[in-house]
Order: C-alpha cells, then sequence, then structure tokens
C-alpha cells in the first residue's frame, strides 16, 4: 500500500534507492573480488601440495606415515591417502568454488579435485598426486577458515553502515521537503476555518520561500477582505433593519384593520429573519473563537429555551466531554436543525448527543416524510429546498447551509440520514478533542 504523506513517500522512495545502489554495489564488488580471492586460495593450497610433494619426494617410502604426522603436528595440515571407497561431498556450486577448481588444475593438474566433506569430516579437501605416473593419491584438509577467508564480510559490515547512515540522511531530506509543506497545509485549512494563523517562516529553498511568502501575503490579504467585508455587512444590516423597523412602528400606528396590520408585521418579520440569515450565511467565524464548553450544559440551554417558548422536544442527556467550541455558532447550528424539524418534519422532535471514538455525533430527529437519499447533499448548498417546501414563504434555503459550514467551522460535517423509526435525522459530526 502506498502510504498517504509526502515525508512517508519521499522517504521510502530515496531508501530504496539507497538500497537497491547498495546492493548493486556489494553485488559488483563480490563478483569483482571471487576472482582475486579463489587466485589466493588455490596459490595457499597449491604452495602446501607443493611443499608436501618435495617433502614426500625426499623421504623414503617407509618414512612417509611419519612424515605425515609431523606435517599435521607442527603445520596444521592433514594428509591421508585418498581411497576408491572414499565418500566424497563436493563443493557447493558457485562461481567461486569453480574459479578455484580452476586454478588448482592448472597449478596442480587436470586429477586435482576440491571436497567439502570426506567420510564425514568437514574441511576443505584438495586431492594431488606426486607424480602423473603414478596411481596414488592424496587428500590434502586445510581449516575451511583458514583456505577460505574473506573480507565480503567487513565490505559487507561497512555497506551496511553506509547503509543506514545514507537512509538517515535520506529521512533528514525527506523531512525537510515536507515539514514546510505539512505547516503549510496546516495554516491553509486554518485560514478555510477562518483563522488567521502564525506566519509560514520564509526561509530553506528559494521555491520553498517564495512559497511563504506568497502564502503569508494571501492569508493577510484574506484577513483584510473579510474584515473589509464583515464592515460592508454590518453596514448593510443597519441600514435596512432601520427602515424595517420605521415600517413596522407604522404599520402598528396607522393601518386601522388588524388583520392587514398583522399582514404587514408578519411580512416585515420574515424580512428580518431573511436578513438575519443572509448576514449568519456570509459571516465566516460568526464573529467568536473557539473557548472550552461544557456540551452537556450548552445542550441543557438548548431544551430548556425550546421548553420556555412552549416547543415539546424530546431532550436525552448524556455524559459529554469538555470541547474548544463556538458555542453561539453551534447554539444557531443546533436551533436551525430544530426549527428545520418543526417546520418541514413533524411528529416528535428530539435532540441527542452521543461520544463515539474520535467523533461526537449531536443528533436532531423528527418524524416527518424525510427526504429522499438523492436530495442530502443538495439540500446542503446554499439557497436549496425541496420543491415540496418551495411553497413555505419563511424559509430561505439557507438553514442547513449555515449548519454546514458552522460543522466545518468545527472541522465537523453535517450529516442528512433516514430516521429508522419514519422522518429525517440531521446529525452534526464533530471530532473528539479540546
Amino acid at each position: 500500500m502506498i502510504p498517504r504523506t509526502l515525508l512517508a513517500r519521499t522517504f521510502l522512495l530515496l531508501a530504496a534507492l539507497v538500497i537497491l545502489t547498495t546492493t548493486a554495489w556489494l553485488s559488483v564488488f563480490r563478483y569483482i573480488e571471487a576472482e582475486p580471492r579463489a587466485r589466493e586460495t588455490a596459490q595457499l593450497a597449491a604452495s602446501a601440495v607443493n611443499l608436501i610433494r618435495a617433502a614426500l619426494f625426499a623421504a623414503a617410502p617407509e618414512k612417509r606415515p611419519e612424515l605425515f604426522n609431523e606435517l599435521s603436528t607442527r603445520e596444521g595440515i592433514r594428509l591421508l591417502p585418498a581411497e576408491a571407497e572414499d565418500r566424497i561431498e563436493p563443493m557447493p556450486e558457485s562461481r567461486f568454488n569453480r574459479l578455484i577448481q580452476r586454478e588448482l588444475a592448472a597449478r596442480l593438474g587436470p586429477y586435482t579435485r576440491i571436497a567439502a566433506e570426506v567420510d564425514g569430516v568437514a574441511g576443505f579437501w584438495v586431492s594431488f598426486r606426486l607424480d602423473d605416473r603414478e596411481d596414488d593419491e592424496y587428500w590434502l584438509i586445510l581449516p575451511r577458515e583458514r583456505a577460505m577467508r574473506s573480507i565480503a564480510g567487513q565490505w559487507l559490515l561497512w555497506g551496511l553502515l553506509a547503509l543506514a547512515l545514507a537512509l538517515a540522511v535520506a529521512w533528514l531530506i525527506a523531512s525537510r521537503i515536507s515539514r514546510p509543506l505539512k505547516a503549510m497545509a496546516i495554516s491553509a485549512e486554518a485560514v478555510g476555518r477562518g483563522l488567521r494563523p502564525e506566519p509560514l517562516p520564509e526561509s530553506g529553498a528559494e521555491e520553498m520561500r517564495r512559497l511563504a511568502t506568497a502564502f503569508n501575503t494571501m492569508a493577510a490579504d484574506l484577513e483584510s477582505h473579510e474584515k473589509d467585508r464583515s464592515e460592508v455587512l454590518a453596514g448593510i444590516s443597519h441600514d435596512l433593519r432601520t427602515p424595517l423597523t420605521r415600517l413596522r412602528l407604522e404599520a402598528e400606528l396607522s393601518v386601522a384593520d388588524e388583520a392587514a396590520r398583522q399582514a404587514v408585521v408578519t411580512d416585515i418579520e420574515q424580512m428580518e429573519a431573511v436578513i438575519s440569515q443572509f448576514m449568519d450565511y456570509a459571516r465566516t467565524n460568526f464573529g467568536e473563537d473557539p473557548v472550552t464548553t461544557d456540551l452537556n450544559d450548552l445542550l441543557a440551554a438548548i431544551a430548556e429555551r425550546q421548553a420556555q417558548l412552549g416547543r415539546t422536544l424530546a431532550f436525552a442527556a448524556s455524559a459529554l466531554p469538555t470541547l474548544a467550541l463556538r458555542p453561539r455558532a453551534l447554539n444557531r447550528a443546533i436551533g436551525n436543525l430544530i426549527d428545520n424539524a418543526r417546520k418541514y418534519g413533524g411528529g416528535e422532535i428530539s435532540l441527542a448527543a452521543s461520544v463515539h471514538p474520535k467523533e461526537i455525533w449531536i443528533d436532531v430527529r423528527d418524524h416527518g416524510p424525510g427526504i429522499p437519499e438523492n436530495e442530502a447533499e443538495r439540500l446542503k448548498r446554499p439557497f436549496t429546498r425541496l420543491d415540496s417546501a418551495r411553497s413555505n414563504a419563511s424559509g430561505t434555503g439557507l438553514g442547513l447551509a449555515i449548519v454546514e459550514r458552522i460543522a466545518r467551522l468545527h472541522d465537523g460535517h453535517l450529516e442528512l440520514l433516514p430516521n429508522p423509526g419514519g422522518g429525517l435525522l440531521a446529525r452534526l459530526v464533530m471530532p473528539l478533542r479540546g
């Protein structure tokens, strides 16, 4: 499985390159080193054989067993006569052993054999004859560690140390590449939530410095733009509400017909509600910073306020953690869900919250007609309503869009699901962190 992070991917790529390079180097070294090492081993064995040949030629036949014992004692070399019934275990098939066989045949004669084991005795066995004209054949047994010594193990150790160092450097390089990008991703997420992150350090490689500078400039411009927009929206809201207040007062005083006066007042209240929703949707952070909030108290206060308004709401309290929240914004989101359930749902409306691994769920349920599953995502977009709800002039199509924006402000999201008992389950999902 391919890793998800840039750090892991870059490190694995560099590590693979280093490992392949080191493996190739060791393979090439082993190939090149095999021939001179085989030549050295063959030279050692041939020198011993030639020494023994000279000693045996100089000795009388009856003195040869005594000479065998002396060579074995002083030189650590064993000599045994070769027998036709010897059980011979050949050397393992390899390029190195083939090179030794070739070198020994060139130095000692074509009848030379090598073996890893004879009659159950392990060692480096080399056969030879005193004279090509004679049939007497002998075995020279050398300790394997003496005859087959190699520096490959040392080179392997150095290669592993170099590999470890290269992997450490690869990790350093990968982390230096990914660290500023990770910091930028975190800052970008903060900007997307309406926060003002700390400026990124404008250091490192030229490309990274330019990228950090551009991002810091963009974040500052967005903050300035948001400030200007908030001031403009506040001015528009004030300018619109002032004449609406005058109109309401005029209607209360001038319209004699009670029904007509109530209709005018209702229209004005609806216009004020629309302005409020427009303003709420246009806000980025809803004018507040996160504060540590007891979610139990917040939900209980919402349920109590609904009861004071004479609205039935089934509320199930549970053990909930303390979280860093925007209380006013979250109040507005849950209030929108409850109002939506009353306006378009029906039956008993319930409010509940539960803790799940890494998440907390705030559920608002109704027992109305529900919504089609293929309409769930569309209804979270601004100015969107079901066809069955378009006749309701009091709606603006912004309620669920505001909830979705508030959820994302808390790094969460809104889910619109079928209620198992019939109706709609509106679920506000937020990460479980303080």
